[in-house]
């Protein structure tokens, strides 16, 4: 436990003095890779730890980026206004789609999540008078951060990293004391048997609507960090492609351990950045390296390396 709080520590430390000897480019590429980290372990609350796979969250991740988007653009250039607005739309939008989604199980839920999704890009995509249709929305501003004390600059690309390190590492603190909290624990409860919790009287859609909910909410937030750190976003965030990115990461580096789908979230970001230097068609080869990882590494990176240092700490006692 000790060495596993020094290595939080020591990477603290590094993603802090990274801008010092960094790129500008490796910086835009190190951002993008924090925001999907949020986007994966927000997805993950819902298919780790409660055992509901969705294939429609794409949708909360474009409502929280386009709405924060259009406040910046079209109503006041206020960070805090337009954050809080877009990840608020977000989990509006969980709890609607959530209310009817959770009362499914398995396949029909997945379907019924992908079919939601799909209904929000249509209109991202329709919506030209709004959302400007495919061409979508442009030039959105990344004006200053006014604290109470003193203002930020959030134009650099080092100090944009900076805030989204920030909101990053607080939205990950919570989502890790909400699953190591009773909640939870009743969130791996429902994922394991929700029959028998239903039979001793547990409201089981209950739980599974306000795990929902939470996963929008933070996933609408990786939503609203993405809009301003591109100035640009177009309806193909909202595709069901997008959906199925945080699928990706949760299943390549763990969906039991908190910290897994960040690891797949970094292998995923860097496959794709390789494997799309190459060819177009790079969610084919994508596509099979999950396959392999999924036959041969069924808990994911984390998952296996994990099993494999307990079964040495076994062994060592054994001895």
């Amino acid at each position: 436990m000790r060495y596993k709080y020094l290595w939080l520590i020591a990477l603290i430390i590094l993603l802090i003095l990274t801008p010092l000897f960094l790129s500008s480019f490796l910086m835009v590429f190190l951002t993008e890779m924090l925001i999907m980290i949020l986007f994966a372990i927000s997805f993950n609350l819902l298919f780790g730890y409660t055992g509901l796979l969705s294939f429609g969250h794409a949708a909360f991740f474009s409502i929280g980026s386009y709405v924060t988007g259009l406040v910046l653009l079209h109503i006041y250039p206020s960070i805090p206004l337009a954050f809080v607005t877009g990840v608020v739309a977000a989990a509006i939008a969980a709890w609607i789609i959530g209310y009817f989604c959770v009362r499914l199980d398995e396949i029909y839920f997945a379907m019924l999540t992908l079919a939601f999704g799909m209904m929000v890009h249509t209109i991202i995509w329709k919506w030209d008078r709004l959302t400007g249709g495919a061409d979508g929305l442009v030039d959105i501003p990344r004006p200053n951060l006014n604290l109470l004390l003193f203002e930020v600059d959030l134009s650099s690309i080092n100090s944009y990293y900076y805030f989204t390190l920030v909101l990053v590492a607080i939205a990950l603190f919570v989502l890790w004391i909400i699953v190591n909290s009773n909640f939870g624990l009743a969130l791996r409860a429902v994922r394991e048997n929700s029959e028998r919790l239903q039979f001793v009287g547990i409201n089981v859609r209950r739980y599974r609507l306000i795990s929902f909910v939470i996963s929008g909410f933070f996933c609408g937030l990786a939503g609203a960090l993405f809009g301003p750190f591109l100035k640009s976003i177009t309806p193909s965030i909202a595709f069901w492609t997008k959906s199925a990115e945080p699928v990706f990461m949760s299943l390549l580096g763990g969906t039991k351990i908190f910290l897994g789908p960040a690891v797949g979230a970094v292998i995923f970001m860097y496959l794709k950045e390789i494997i799309s230097g190459y060819t177009e068609l790079w969610m084919i080869y994508l596509g099979a390296i999950l396959i392999g990882f999924v036959l041969f590494l069924p808990g994911g990176i984390v998952g296996f390396l994990n099993e494999k240092l307990r079964g040495r700490r076994l062994g060592r006692v054994g001895e």
